[in-house]
């Protein structure tokens, strides 16, 4: 019973942590190849995923989450009510709404002391990735999302040296956004898998990227889409490579789990900001509105979660 408890939280998760964060990694990735074949995009990603789940594997004795579930013990006994934090989670991203994966996920297997360090450490995450975002837009933005910058991007001969720039920047992110959210997907398993659960886990993932991949990402696709310029290569390339950067740095400073989702909220608002004040004022007040309603729906993880870590508690 236990196992099947396992392996159903597990699958649930899966899908639904990569359905709802495929946007920071994927969906500037997804929105300027439109026109390219699905099914190349989803063999990029997978071929990434399946490296850094493997050199995980490897490299960390059967862990594949590079430490972030060294604080979080797997329980004695998984029971039935540990799967309402990925059936809710599984709700809320088919409705479309982007929220903290890890809040949702992790907070029902961690300590209060453990859940307060997640929190802060997002926090923290959020307001220095928008902060970071307005600074670097702010000296960009004139030169490289003015509409004349984009017009002439598009006819210049050397555009496709940005395809393949927009390439390695989002595979640098994917693998970094891997690093850090391989604990939301893998925390319904041992902490130490075997070649055999190794093999089947990554089966079940590939899958179920596929059909991500296929449906275009997904309705939450759509929080990438609104923002400005998102479809141009060029944009894209520079949104993943800021994210990877700061990923790379900021998640690693520790092993403690941090909400990915907050930071590139944080990054796609200071990046809308600063484009926005510099290019095109009379937005102003509709960019304030977009910004809150993203900031308001990653916290509706925040919220959910807590409510579950709760009710866990209770039933235990």
């Amino acid at each position: 019973m236990e196992l099947a408890i396992g392996y159903i939280g597990f699958i649930i998760s899966a899908y639904a942590v990569i359905a709802n964060d495929v946007i920071q990694t994927l969906g500037t990735f997804i929105a300027s190849n439109f026109k390219v074949k699905w099914w190349w995009l989803w063999l990029f990603a997978i071929s990434i995923l399946s490296i850094t789940l493997f050199y995980g594997w490897y490299y960390n004795d059967g862990d594949v989450s590079y430490g972030r579930l060294d604080t979080i013990p797997f329980p004695e006994k998984l029971e039935w009510w540990y799967l309402l934090a990925p059936i809710a989670l599984l709700v809320i991203t088919r409705v479309g709404i982007p929220v903290s994966t890890t809040f949702m996920i992790l907070s029902i297997f961690s300590s209060g002391v453990i859940v307060e360090k997640m929190i802060l450490k997002s926090v923290y995450g959020y307001s220095i990735a928008f902060v970071f975002a307005i600074v670097v837009y702010v000296v960009l933005s004139k030169k490289l999302e003015s509409k004349f910058s984009i017009d002439k991007l598009d006819k210049q001969a050397k555009k496709h040296y940005w395809l393949v720039a927009q390439w390695f920047s989002t595979g640098f992110l994917w693998s970094q956004w891997l690093i850090q959210d391989f604990a939301n997907i893998f925390v319904f398993l041992p902490r130490k898998l075997s070649i055999e659960q190794l093999l089947i886990s990554l089966l079940i993932i590939l899958l179920i990227m596929a059909y991500i991949f296929r449906k275009g990402g997904g309705k939450i696709q759509e929080i990438v889409n609104q923002k400005s310029n998102t479809a141009n290569i060029r944009s894209a390339t520079i949104i993943d490579l800021i994210y990877g950067v700061f990923l790379f740095v900021f998640g690693n400073l520790n092993s403690i789990p941090m909400s990915t989702t907050w930071v590139f909220i944080g990054i796609l608002a200071g990046r809308e900001l600063a484009i926005t004040y510099l290019l095109n004022k009379t937005k102003i007040k509709y960019t304030y509105i977009i910004i809150a309603k993203d900031f308001g729906k990653v916290n509706i993880g925040l919220a959910v979660s807590v409510v579950i870590a709760f009710l866990i508690q209770y039933l235990k």
